[in-house]
């Protein structure tokens, strides 16, 4: 008979993390374990993040959601849409699962990545500061070898942002560094036009979420007539019908969509996501959302199954000062899985 049970786990930032919604510390994962009760050795574990002030998910009841579902384990796997209001406990589950039904090794998504044979390019994400420190920030993850670069802005002085970008470019071309932007919605709907068509002077790859979300009538307009190429991020959370979600992509017609599996339910649940993108010619790629290397490892296993081009948004695992020991490792711009490196979970884990 399948059981289920579950663990908080606090996970301490290295360095305060400066997002469009505060300086975050510490984060909260809480991990799911499934296992046979014949086989208790034998567990798949899954990670449900939720992000505080950006997940569709209300924290305030998730453990009693958590307790509820690993008492009922069996409802909530035949019938996952019982937890459409709990995206990140969804994908927590979903992610057990694969992991058991897999022999409970971590390997998800058996490929080339997880036998080391070949790796995931991703972008290197400039996280919020000081000018100076974000421009220190840059110019390391270059000299570290990324040639994707992602800033996040709207959070500084908008020409002080300018002058980061116009920093990049005196010393790279658009061939050799690309830049991607992540607004996080922060500019108004007045002038966000203007705005963009000053960035289009630098040669950006794309913008993420322009204006904040829910003003479909405003960021269609913008993704008619913007000069970057505009990406859904916030705008897909709290979307689960299929109809809803055709219905956004063919209203707004932007050009990328930003895939968080945490955020949006899990890999079934993207899957319909990367479909209807598809189905009309939208380009996507898979983004991490400050999981463990838990979650790190699930997602890029599964992003890679995917065989999709694009450089990713995926996290590198370095973030946390009490992250799990795991066979991911960063060389460059390219996420690696070392199957010679083992596990390493706290001792009340085993």
């Amino acid at each position: 008979m399948l059981k289920a049970r579950f663990r908080k786990y606090i996970l301490i930032f290295k360095q305060p993390a400066t997002t469009s919604r505060g300086v975050l510390k510490a984060k909260s994962s809480w991990f799911i374990f499934l296992f046979d009760d014949q086989n208790p050795k034998v567990y798949g574990i899954g990670e449900c993040a939720p992000l505080p002030g950006l997940s569709f998910d209300n924290q305030q009841n998730l453990e009693p959601v958590l307790e509820q579902t690993c008492n009922n384990i069996g409802q909530y796997i035949v019938n996952s849409d019982r937890l459409a209001d709990f995206p990140s406990v969804r994908f927590g589950i979903e992610m057990a699962m694969i992991d058991l039904n897999n022999g409970g090794k971590r390997i998800l998504f058996a490929s080339d990545f997880t036998e080391g044979a070949d790796s995931i390019p991703i972008h290197g994400l400039i996280w919020m500061d000081d000018l100076n420190s974000m421009q220190k920030q840059i110019w390391n993850k270059i000299a570290t070898g990324f040639d994707y670069i992602k800033l996040k802005i709207g959070a500084l002085n908008f020409d002080d942002e300018i002058d980061l970008i116009r920093n990049i470019r005196k010393r790279y071309t658009e061939s050799e560094i690309k830049i991607r932007l992540d607004a996080n919605g922060s500019f108004r709907t007045n002038d966000a036009l203007e705005k963009l068509k000053r960035l289009s002077e630098y040669n950006i790859h794309s913008i993420e979420q322009p204006i904040r979300q829910g003003q479909q009538k405003e960021i269609a307009a913008l993704c008619r007539t913007s000069p970057i190429p505009v990406a859904l991020d916030e705008e897909l959370i709290g979307i689960r019908e299929l109809e809803q979600k055709k219905e956004l992509i063919r209203t707004i017609n932007p050009k990328f969509l930003v895939l968080k599996p945490s955020l949006l339910g899990g890999f079934k649940q993207c899957r319909e996501w990367i479909d209807l993108a598809e189905e009309y010619q939208t380009g996507w790629w898979i983004t991490s959302a400050l999981e463990s290397n838990v979650g790190l490892n699930a997602i890029a296993q599964w992003t890679y199954s995917l065989g999709n081009r694009e450089v990713q948004g995926l996290g590198t695992g370095q973030l946390y000062s009490n992250n799990f020991i795991s066979p991911l490792l960063m060389d460059g711009n390219m996420l690696q899985f070392k199957p010679e490196q083992g596990w390493v979970f706290p001792d009340e884990w085993r």
